[in-house]
């Protein structure tokens, strides 16, 4: 198995990515910068006269002054809820739109972590696990397919956003971002809630960690996917379903009740 190292997707160059032009002409690459990573990152889209870039539902941090921005469904009130209620992504995507000076926007994950700039081609589509997706330029389509039988179990995977298209792709992560190249025949087993996407040239199956239910309930590991190469396997160093069942797990009438709330978020705000 291939060790993880410092991400750089080998089909999705930045030198290979452009976005679908506003108005004609000939096509550019977007312009990201990514600040205060890995830990807390924020991405600055820098946008042309006319561009527009779409994003997350509430990822907005903060824009020049005059950038238009508009939200809808993206494809229609069916297609929007697919996205949502399937993908685990926001109802509504809104749209960025630069004036005659240009302008720039910047986005952050609700999550803290990293932020990784990566793109689509016609022919080189992106698999994205649920959440994952933070922005992409106008030539980037978002649809959802079925990933798995592990949303059947109520946990992370089960459907996956899929990204087709032309342009750049910002992902956001829990944690760090990490990356395993897969050879061909090569395989890897991560657990479910680390996968943050993957090479369409991967082959990919889902199944419980140990042999048995008992097994997996004791393991604490849950679900897994298996993903062959050849190509790569985009990964993340904490699991947001984690965060939610410890939160779960302290609030109000549940283990550790209102006074465990009430100390760890007292904790965390330094009172």
């Amino acid at each position: 198995m291939a060790g993880s190292r410092d991400l750089r997707i080998p089909s999705a160059g930045l030198g290979e990515l452009t976005s679908t032009p506003p108005r004609g002409g000939n096509v550019r690459v977007m312009d990201v910068t990514i600040r205060h990573n890995p830990s807390f990152a924020a991405a600055r889209i820098a946008l042309a006269p006319g561009e527009e870039v779409r994003a997350e539902s509430g990822a907005m941090m903060a824009t020049s002054y005059g950038l238009g921005v508009t939200s809808s469904t993206q494809g229609g009130v069916m297609k929007g809820l697919k996205r949502s209620f399937l993908g685990g992504e926001s109802l509504f995507v809104t749209t960025f739109t630069a004036g005659a000076g240009g302008g720039w926007v910047d986005v952050a994950h609700h999550l803290a972590g990293d932020i990784i700039t990566t793109g689509v081609t016609p022919d080189r589509p992106l698999s994205i696990t649920r959440g994952c997706w933070l922005a992409s330029a106008a030539g980037v389509e978002l649809d959802t397919k079925w990933g798995g039988f592990k949303n059947l179990f109520g946990g992370e995977g089960g459907f996956l956003v899929r990204a087709s298209g032309q342009g750049a792709v910002l992902l956001a992560c829990y944690g760090a971002i990490d990356t395993i190249e897969l050879a061909a025949g090569e395989s890897v087993t991560i657990d479910t809630g680390h996968v943050v996407a993957f090479d369409p040239s991967t082959t990919s199956a889902i199944r419980k960690v140990a042999g048995g239910m008992i097994q997996t309930l004791k393991s604490g590991e849950g679900f897994v996917f298996d993903f062959t190469g050849p190509g790569w396997v985009m990964t993340q160093t904490r699991n947001p379903s984690a965060l939610q069942a410890w939160i779960r797990q302290i609030m109000p009438g549940e283990t550790g009740g209102a006074s465990g709330a009430a100390g760890v978020l007292g904790g965390l705000l330094g009172r």
